[in-house]
């Protein structure tokens, strides 16, 4: 038998194919069918009844741990990126009269220091951190002096390393998202469980459109 993908045959897109992450929650619904399920298990006696009632707390539980999981991998993200904003702002100060920044992305640094962010506007403030810095790397390597400024050159090191930390830790994220999306349509218990509280699917990490777009532009 053939096999149903073969990559040496295609078919093949050669133009290629860009792909997104879907805006959408997707709610957790069980039918008819799984209260019956239920009711049988109660019909088979009282121990099949209260296994599955003990299994169901459990459930519950897991998801309660996986729930503050997932909070405790998006608050690494931020305070990676509350980092960013600090660094941003050292550098500022020190090549504020080379680089005007956008008032915009320093009101949005404020408002990031009062407290922390939406998961919403996560990546929205990320991509606007990254813009300011996009926009302030011109300014240094135009200026010898504050190029070889030992301060700012620490700065740029310790960026790069956060922006690594961050993306490792976005796909920490990632995964954590990925296990809550599959074990919530896990049926019966988990998915019973899930629908019963009401629980949907969470969305990844999305890069902005403007990150996007600046991947595929020539950097060397």
């Amino acid at each position: 038998m053939a096999n149903e993908l073969d990559e040496m045959s295609g078919p093949v897109n050669g133009a290629g194919r860009d792909i997104n992450v879907i805006e959408r929650q997707l709610p957790v619904k069980v039918g008819v069918g799984s209260t019956i399920f239920e009711v049988l298990l109660w019909v088979c006696g009282i121990l099949p009844g209260l296994i599955f009632l003990f299994m169901k707390i459990n459930a519950r539980a897991y998801f309660n741990k996986l729930q503050q999981m997932i909070q405790a991998d998006a608050s690494r993200i931020d305070n990676y990126l509350e980092q960013r904003v600090q660094i941003l702002q050292n550098v500022a100060g020190l090549v504020n009269k080379a680089v005007d920044l956008d008032k915009d992305v320093m009101k949005a640094v404020a408002a990031y220091r009062g407290g922390i962010i939406p998961d919403e506007q996560r990546n929205a403030f990320a991509g606007q951190i990254d813009g300011a810095f996009a926009r302030m790397f011109p300014h240094v390597e135009a200026y010898p002096d504050l190029k070889a400024h030992a301060a700012i050159a620490d700065a740029m090191q310790q960026n790069s390393y956060l922006q690594k930390e961050i993306t490792a830790a976005r796909e920490k994220y990632n995964d954590s998202v990925a296990q809550w999306n599959a074990d919530i349509f896990a049926w019966p218990t988990k998915m019973i469980v899930a629908a019963r509280a009401g629980y949907t699917t969470r969305i990844p990490f999305t890069a902005s459109a403007e990150t996007k777009s600046r991947a595929r532009e020539t950097f060397f």
